[in-house]
Formats: structure tokens, sequence, C-alpha cells
């Protein structure tokens, strides 16, 4: 009797595996898939590049806002009714984002959107703790782990095959059949734990956090467009972002029970992983988003032979989040860490020798070594961060780091990109000053005065691609130095007790 009862146990944990997975895979689409219908939005809703850029920030700022909330919700009405109550709401929001009428109505749906979906990736991850014993709890998350990391990457691919074959309103009604699914599946596999008492709401608290991370989400997405600290607009969002999060840590240290448990920040291995969790969200998605315009706007690469090149990365990290799961209660996990950091860190060096006559498959290879390499980090790194953490926590604890890994990449998409676009122009001045007729590398012979403008343009247009190339190579460098000045942190971590001492 007992084996059946372990195949029925075996075989329920692997519907909910691939329930949860399902969610948090349609929140990681939703967040890049939109992106590349913009253009397509932007001519249906007769709306300003400015103007459509709000699908994508409103998404985002919602999400960020909502997201510490999701450990409260999960404590005071349970992982069930949470899970299940957000996918529902996502689901009926994404309808309506694909029947929206006007840039205000779609601007308001993707907020929406964003804080229904914001509850996804942490309340998913806490069930996955939950269904699985500690023992497992690895490969749980190598599997649950696939979803987080391929949802970014297959975003931009799905978005513009569905915005070419049909139209941009596909893109949102696509979560339909998945949100109906996923509904189904919580309610019929997923039961509630219960990790003590829920504390009383701390509405102040929630207020000051979510004014911060609104305002601070704010700043990194719109700095870039409005020259940061020369806009008014950036200047106050960063003084009401310090003000908002100085009150809030204030009254964290004070209140008796305060919107975030001060037990979270006690946990060492919980403190340093969200540091971790932090920079590979970084890596994961300012690679994914700094490669497209690489391969398309310097090597001339077209949307589909884009998406195919980069397509491999989720590849490499499938591969490897698969050894994972079978290594991880035999190695020690910091060593998985640390040589999936050196792993990524050696494919940015790679990066960093890239030039304009770079082939397809050294792009390809590069790629899935880097999605190799993140593969290992993840599932061991959330194993790490919650060996130590008290069950009562652990959904407080999954939000925040799905927040560390949103801002992770939040911050990394404005300070790269920004200086991406400084390094370009400096570049191109620099190349300009010495690009004369003086100088021996002077293309155009001693009558340059009357070469043709066609020719005089192609020069320009070569010499704006050098000074990119160059400006994407230092972004690069900027990261694989980040990656592997991190990697002695793994020092702090303990161990968990089940993994073998060597």
């Amino acid at each position: 009797m007992a084996p059946a009862v372990d195949r029925a146990t075996l075989r329920r944990r692997r519907l909910i595996t691939f329930t949860v997975m399902a969610a948090t895979i349609m929140h990681a689409l939703d967040g890049t898939i939109a992106n590349v219908a913009l253009p397509s939005i932007q001519g249906s809703l007769s709306a300003t590049q400015e103007q459509v850029s709000w699908v994508v920030t409103s998404y985002i700022v919602a999400s960020a806002i909502m997201t510490p909330l999701a450990g409260f919700c999960a404590m005071r009405f349970g992982l069930r009714r949470t899970l299940s109550f957000c996918v529902v709401g996502f689901t009926i929001v994404s309808m309506m984002c694909g029947a929206a009428q006007s840039l205000d109505q779609l601007v308001l749906f993707r907020a929406l959107q964003g804080g229904f979906g914001a509850a996804l990736v942490p309340v998913s991850q806490a069930i996955m703790m939950d269904t699985y014993p500690r023992e497992e709890q690895g490969k749980a998350m190598a599997m649950w782990g696939v979803g987080t990391m391929i949802g970014p990457i297959a975003g931009p691919s799905l978005g513009g095959w569905l915005t070419d074959e049909f139209s941009w309103r596909w893109v949102f009604y696509v979560n339909l059949p998945v949100g109906i699914l996923c509904t189904i599946g919580i309610l019929a596999l997923v039961r509630d734990s219960v990790h003590g008492s829920p504390r009383r709401f701390d509405l102040l608290g929630f207020t000051l956090l979510a004014v911060a991370i609104g305002s601070f989400q704010l700043m990194l997405d719109r700095g870039h467009m409005l020259d940061w600290f020369d806009s008014v607009e950036i200047i106050g969002e960063t003084l009401i972002a310090a003000v908002a999060f100085a009150m809030f840590l204030i009254h964290m240290l004070t209140d008796r029970q305060p919107f975030l448990s001060r037990d979270l920040f006690r946990d060492r291995n919980l403190c340093v992983g969200l540091c971790f969790t932090a920079l590979a969200g970084l890596v994961l998605i300012v690679t994914a988003t700094l490669m497209p315009p690489f391969l398309q706007q310097l090597l001339g690469y077209p949307v589909l032979t884009t998406g195919i090149v980069l397509a491999p990365r989720g590849a490499g990290m499938m591969v490897s989040m698969m050894l994972v799961a079978r290594l991880i209660n035999y190695i020690d996990p910091r060593f998985l860490i640390a040589f999936g950091f050196a792993l990524s860190a050696l494919s940015l060096w790679d990066m960093t020798l890239f030039n304009l006559n770079v082939s397809e498959a050294e792009i390809i290879w590069n790629g899935v070594l880097l999605g190799f390499g993140l593969g290992l980090v993840f599932p061991p790194l959330t194993v790490l961060t919650f060996a130590t953490l008290p069950p009562r926590l652990r959904t407080e604890g999954a939000a925040i780091n799905a927040l560390l890994r949103n801002l992770g990449a939040s911050i990394g998409i404005a300070v790269l990109v920004s200086m991406l676009a400084s390094n370009t122009q400096q570049n191109r001045a620099d190349i300009v000053e010495r690009f004369t007729p003086f100088h021996p590398g002077w293309p155009l012979g001693s009558r340059a005065a009357g070469v043709d403008p066609t020719m005089l343009a192609i020069w320009d247009n070569e010499i704006t691609r050098q000074a990119a190339l160059i400006g994407y190579l230092n972004d690069f460098r900027v990261m694989m130095i980040c990656t592997l000045a991190l990697i002695p942190l793994l020092v702090l971590m303990r161990r968990p007790a089940l993994i073998p001492a060597r």
C-alpha cells in the first residue's frame, strides 16, 4: 500500500510543479513579451514613443510595489487562495489589455496586470518549498527555475512572432489558456500550509515601502529618457524614494509588528543571498536587453534571426539546471554557485572580445556558456538563501527575494544602458577628433573636399557603429568585474546541514 501512496505523492508533486511553473512562466513572459510589440501599439493607438513607454513602465512599477505584499497576503489568506486569486486576476486583466481601445486604458490595465502578477513568483516558490521535503528542494528549485529563466529569454521572440503573424493584442490574449489551466491545477492540487499566526497589516509600513519602491523604479525606468539628474522629475523621484525608504527603516526598527519582519534580516544566508540574487538578475536581464540591439543595429540581423541566435542560451540553462538537480545533494552549493558565476564571467569576458565581424557560431556558443553558468547559480542559490530561514518567514523571504531580483535587473538596465549611450557619444567624439586628413588612416585621399556626400555618410555611419561597439564592450566588462567581485562573499553563507561535509 505504501508504494501506491508514494507514487500518488510523486504524481501530485509533478503536477504541482507543472502548475506553478506555468504561473511563473506567464508572469516572466509578460515582463518582456510586450516590449517588441511597442511599435505596433504606438501606431495602433496613435501614441508618441514616450507615451507608449508607459505600457512597460506601469507594469514594472506596479509589480515592484506589490511584490512585498505577497508575503503578507499568503500568510493572511493562505498560499492556495492567494495564488489562485492572483492568477485569475492576472488572466482577466490580460484580456482587458488585449481589448484596450486607448493608450490610457492599456496603461491602466498593464498596471493592474503587474499588481496581480507580483505575487506569482514568490508564492509559487513558497509552494514548491512546502511541497518538497528539504532534501529534494534543490531538485525542485532547479525544475521551477526553468520557468523564471526561460520566460525573459523566450518573451521577445514569442512577442515578435505573435505581433507579426496576428496583432499586438495576441501578446496578451495568449495568457488565457495558460491562466485557465493554472487556476484549475491550483484549486485541485495545492494545499495551504500554515506557518504561524499572521501579523496585523502594517498600513504605514507598506505605504512607505510602496512609495519608496515606486519612486525608485520610476527614476530608474525614466532616467535615461530625461537625461537623469538634469531633469526635475528625476530629482524629485529620487528625493521621494530616499525619504520614504529612510522613514520605512525607522518605522521597521521601532514598530512592534512592522510590515517586514525584522527576523528576516537577522538571517545571514538570506541577506547575502539577496545580494547574489540581485547580481544574477542583473546579468540575466541586462544581457538579454543588450544583445538584441547589438545584433540588430550593429550587425544588421533581422528580428527572427536575432531570436534564433539568442535562443540557445535557454538550452544551456535547461541542461545545467537538470545537472544541478542531480548534484546539489552531493556537492556544496557554494561550489556550484562559484563555478556558475565563474563560467558567467568567462562568457562576459569573451563578449568583451566581440567585433563587428563576430560569427553567429561564436555568439551562439557564448550564449550557451552564459546560460549554462547562470543555470548552475539559481537553484543552489535559492536553497542556500532559504536554508536557515524559519518556515514562518519563508513566503516573506521569497517576496523580498523576487523584489531584489527585479530591482537588480532594473538598476542594471538603467545604469548600463545609460553608460552605453554616454560611452557611445564620447567614443564617437574621440574617433572623429582623430579622424582627419592628416591621420595616416584617412581613407578619402587628398581630395576630401570633393568627396561624394554619400561616401561621407557611409563613413559617418561606420564611425557611429565602431563607437557603439566600444560602448557595448565596456558594459560587458563592467558586468564581468561585478560578477567576479561578488564570488568571495560566498564564504559568509552557511552550508545546509543536509549537504554532506567534504
